[in-house]
């Protein structure tokens, strides 16, 4: 089996000029459940052979940290995409060589017939968190997200360098992060799943009335249209690899926090709130560089 094989999860396509929808999923090892709802979905595309505009690719992300269960080996792959990295063709480390094996992977795909290009990056959290989207405003990006049924956070990727939809977003698809809930929650690969078959209605006119069934996990996301929320980031919580940092237990994603709440401890001091805002992404795993997040809700 060649790198390639062995890089994609499924690809397909009906004969029609359209898109290129490219997926991926485990960009962090510990967080398979976007790959288990691509596998679902592949196999239902392949067994009942509807008809899409374009072509739909899915790619695991770190397939060597996904096999040990981890993070990452020897540095986070959603750090890595930066312009240096990717002008440096330097692979000395894991990650920059599984990144450059997605990026080969792309550049095979992509040709004269897509019409576009898209992206949708699966990700799940280490705290209870209810689905959303993590969107860099480039392009048609936030145009796009907005056509989606859950919360979405704008700007994670202008303060965090290196993530890959900074970098897809960089080289001209359009599309956003989505993070499906906690790590080990069944409902993250449903919302995964969900997500997978409205990007491919969107951007490939897929019809799920041609399906034997429309899939129950698309109904569950869409149901959250009418409470979505857009959300802005306004303050970030940096670790250092040797900081001790100890997050309060309980914290979920969208929890709203008041001036003068404890919310953490980093080195032994105490970590005050000094907003009336909402937390985002607190940190409840050994690895990572974020303590956590701070929104606000803004209009759309």
């Amino acid at each position: 089996m060649n790198q390639e094989d062995k890089r994609i999860i499924g690809a397909y396509e009906t004969g029609n000029e359209g898109p290129l929808m490219f997926i991926s999923a485990g960009i962090h090892g510990n967080e398979p459940s976007g790959v288990t709802a691509l596998k679902k979905v592949f196999e239902i595309l392949e067994k009942e052979r509807p008809e899409i505009s374009g072509k739909a690719i899915g790619v695991y992300g770190n397939r060597t940290a996904l096999e040990k269960g981890v993070r990452y080996i020897d540095e986070d792959l959603n750090r890595t995409w930066t312009e240096k990295n990717v002008a440096s063709q330097e692979k000395n480390t894991n990650e920059k060589r599984e990144m450059f094996e997605i990026i080969e992977i792309l550049k095979t795909h992509s040709d004269s017939r897509n019409t576009k290009r898209y992206f949708l990056d699966c990700h799940t959290t280490s705290s209870d968190s209810p689905p959303y989207i993590s969107v860099q405003e480039v392009g048609d990006n936030d145009a796009w997200a907005h056509r989606f049924p859950v919360n979405i956070i704008r700007g994670f990727s202008d303060i965090v360098f290196g993530c890959i939809d900074r970098y897809l977003s960089r080289i001209g698809l359009t599309g956003f992060v989505f993070e499906g809930g906690q790590h080990e929650s069944k409902d993250a690969i449903i919302y995964h799943e969900a997500m997978i078959w409205l990007v491919l209605v969107e951007a490939c006119g897929l019809d799920l009335k041609k399906l034997s069934q429309i899939p129950k996990a698309v109904e569950k996301l869409s149901v959250q249209k009418e409470n979505q929320k857009t959300f802005e980031i306004i303050y970030r919580q940096t670790l250092d690899d040797d900081d001790q940092f100890e997050m309060q237990p309980g914290y979920e994603n969208f929890q709203s926090i008041e001036k003068g709440e404890f919310l953490a401890t980093q080195n032994g001091e105490k970590i005050l709130s000094t907003w009336d805002a909402f937390i985002f992404m607190p940190l409840y795993q050994s690895q990572g560089n974020d303590g956590f997040f701070v929104v606000e809700e803004v209009n759309k």
